[in-house]
């Protein structure tokens, strides 16, 4: 025992797997094979009860590679769990070490721990043949002198030795912890171990003239008291032979692998090659043979390389082979057959390709030895596809407004997304652009085009986004004093159209454009403008409120006064309103004159407005339309004067006279000074 535990490992061979070679295998038994700690790969056996393990040691480790485990990595099948290979292997004869580790809840803290191994039962009732038990030493009559505990039960180990072993004691291998009292507990999973005769040859999937081939010999070596010796036999007349040894690991078990390496040839088919196994100071014989089946493959020659193309071309495909008998050739796009005849040649045309034509290509040559293939990409160069766009977008201020552009082109486009020619956003070389804006507002609100390109053209697709918001009075409202008239005019931005009123508060009036005797409306994209013309002597306390209403909300603002006066100086300037000044006091003089000639009465039969209530509108509502409570606060007769002195009569209109012809039409809304031809209003 002690000596196995020292052993050394294996390298390169010649000939021989079993002459040591090289630096040392593992420096002992429990530290390189690691028994008395699981390694990669152990099995994890679950018991009968419980959830899952804290994850401490003992629970399964991280593995590089897959194997065979009943626990995944890093977890426990419950408080009562174990782990050990599921299958391990070993010759007749010889003995074999099965490692095993098991766990029990933290709980139970038992002074001594006792462990019993059945064969092929987990359950003593059965009255299944005892392999090993530690309290008292009994053991079935098959397994006297022959099993051996070579882990610490108190360390939680429970790895067990048989030796001398005979095909009667292949089977199931169960194990049983004993901490005393009623805790005791059958693992339900086992271990099965096979006794074998002879090694395992593992031939490669196809032993093919031209391609090295690679056969392994695989020994069981779980033995810890006896090394195996492995060589090949009949190997002498291979080409290029070479002959490796390693030991391997999987499912917790270990193997001696002899690697043999060649180059074959067509007369190695059906030479029989040996593998064979002996242990040192022992009569032990192990062999195994396997019959070569050498195939002669075809071989291409010749086939094209990856070509890049702009749609539209033609293309040819060649593919020539070299085979013995000869092969069936075959053009495939991904997995349809375009194309396939016995031949050592075939041709594939492509006319006017398209980027459906797009592709891998592959040539393959096949007969009944072999089978090989070469693969091309076509590619096909050609400009973006139109642009989609989910759609036109309705969204209210806001509100997220998420809008994707895809297209298909190759190479892949550059896509932007324009409004007003103003770059909004731009993806490189990718297929589809995602515009996002968390919160949009009214001024998001417009026309967008979607616009892909690459170096063999560009397309563009125009969507709509239109945001539906609360009504805004822009800062060009204001009311206009001049003489006897007052104009207010109220702009607003709003969508949908909002309803504009104006509120005297003082008058206790409210009109709006169903009132088109004294309001007029015009609207430009979401523009609407609303001119209130009031005539009379000014209030003093007159002030006027603009109210805009929507789905939305409404908006109320007092609307600032601005005379006319004051307008002119700010529009002339201070040498402007000298000169200015200079002629007002000059007209004054003539007129003050011309009336002491003339003694002329003003009479107030006829007035012409110096800003005549004139706008464009194609949408007039109907008088009426405005709400009746708003509009009926007073009667009609008071809507129509500023202030009135006391004893005066009121003023009803006869009729007016407006000339719209000679209009022309705004961007936005127009001042009525700008838009009016004239005005006649007669009063009686």
């Amino acid at each position: 025992m002690d000596g196995w535990l020292e052993r050394e490992g294996w390298t390169k061979r010649d000939g021989q797997t079993g002459n040591k070679a090289g630096t040392g295998r593992f420096g002992s038994w429990a530290e390189k094979r690691q028994w008395g700690n699981q390694r990669e790969g152990e099995q994890t056996v679950a018991g009968e009860v419980g959830g899952k393990g804290d994850g401490r040691a003992g629970s399964c480790p991280h593995r590089p590679a897959p194997v065979a485990l009943v626990c995944p990595p890093g977890t426990l099948g419950g408080p009562w769990s174990a782990w050990m290979p599921q299958t391990i292997m070993a010759f007749e004869g010889t003995c074999v070490a099965i490692p095993c580790r098991f766990d029990y809840p933290d709980e139970l803290r038992p002074s001594a721990v006792h462990g019993i191994w059945y064969f092929n039962s987990p359950y003593p009732r059965n009255y299944p043949p005892v392999v090993y038990k530690s309290r008292t030493g009994i053991v079935h009559e098959s397994f006297q002198g022959r099993t051996r505990l070579l882990g610490d039960l108190q360390a939680r180990n429970c790895t067990l030795q048989l030796s001398r072993l005979s095909p009667e004691l292949a089977g199931k291998y169960f194990f049983r912890g004993d901490l005393g009292g009623y805790n005791q507990y059958t693992y339900s999973e086992h271990s099965n171990l096979e006794i074998v005769d002879k090694p395992t040859i593992v031939p490669p999937a196809a032993v093919v003239v031209g391609t090295e081939a690679e056969l392994r010999c695989v020994v069981p070596d779980n033995c810890p008291t006896m090394k195996p010796v492995v060589s090949w036999l009949n190997h002498e007349v291979l080409e290029d032979q070479t002959v490796f040894g390693q030991l391997e690991e999987e499912s917790s078990t270990w193997s001696q692998v002899s690697l043999l390496k060649f180059q074959p040839l067509r007369e190695n088919d059906r030479h029989e090659l040996g593998c064979q196994v002996t242990y040192p100071n022992t009569t032990f014989l192990f062999e195994a043979f396997a019959t070569l089946d050498v195939k002669y493959v075809p071989r291409i020659l010749q086939v094209n390389s990856s070509v890049e193309i702009t749609e539209g071309s033609h293309v040819v495909l060649v593919c020539v082979a070299d085979s013995n008998p000869m092969a069936l050739l075959a053009w495939f796009k991904e997995e349809a057959v375009l194309r396939e005849e016995p031949s050592t040649n075939l041709t594939l045309e492509l006319d006017n390709v398209t980027h459906a034509h797009d592709g891998i290509y592959t040539c393959v040559a096949e007969n009944v030895y072999g089978r090989v293939n070469r693969s091309l990409a076509l590619t096909v160069m050609y400009a973006p596809r139109k642009p989609s766009v989910n759609t036109s977008v309705v969204a209210m201020e806001g509100e997220s407004v998420t809008i994707l552009c895809t297209t298909e082109s190759n190479p892949e486009p550059i896509i932007t997304i324009f409004r007003e020619k103003q770059i909004v956003a731009t993806v490189v070389y990718e297929s589809e652009l995602l515009l996002e804006i968390p919160a949009v507002t009214h001024e998001d609100d417009g026309e967008y085009w979607c616009v892909a390109e690459n170096q063999y053209g560009q397309r563009g697709s125009a969507f709509n986004l239109t945001v539906e918001f609360a009504p805004i009075i822009l800062l060009e409202s204001k009311c206009t004093a001049a003489r006897d008239t007052v104009q207010c005019v109220c702009a607003v931005l709003a969508n949908p159209e909002p309803v504009i009123s104006f509120e005297l508060p003082t008058r206790n009036v409210t009109v709006n454009e169903t009132d088109q005797e004294f309001v007029y409306s015009q609207k430009t994209g979401y523009t609407v403008t609303s001119i209130l013309t009031l005539r009379g002597e000014l209030d003093s306390q007159l002030f006027v409120v603009c109210s805009a209403r929507n789905l939305y909300g409404t908006k109320n603002q007092q609307l600032q006064f601005h005379h006319s006066n004051n307008l002119m100086w700010a529009k002339v300037g201070p040498v402007g309103a000298v000169v200015a000044f200079v002629i007002l006091i000059a007209a004054v003089c003539y007129v003050s004159q011309t009336r002491k000639k003339k003694n002329v009465n003003v009479n107030s039969s006829f007035v012409q407005l110096e800003h005549p209530p004139v706008a464009y509108s194609g949408e007039y509502r109907p008088p009426g339309a405005l709400d009746k409570s708003e509009y009926e606060r007073r009667p009609a007769s008071d809507k129509c004067l500023l202030n009135k002195p006391e004893g005066s009569l009121d003023l009803n209109v006869d009729y007016a006279n407006i000339d719209f012809t000679k209009l022309a039409t705004k961007d936005s809304y127009t001042l009525t000074e700008e838009l009016a031809e004239y005005a006649e209003i007669r009063v009686k």
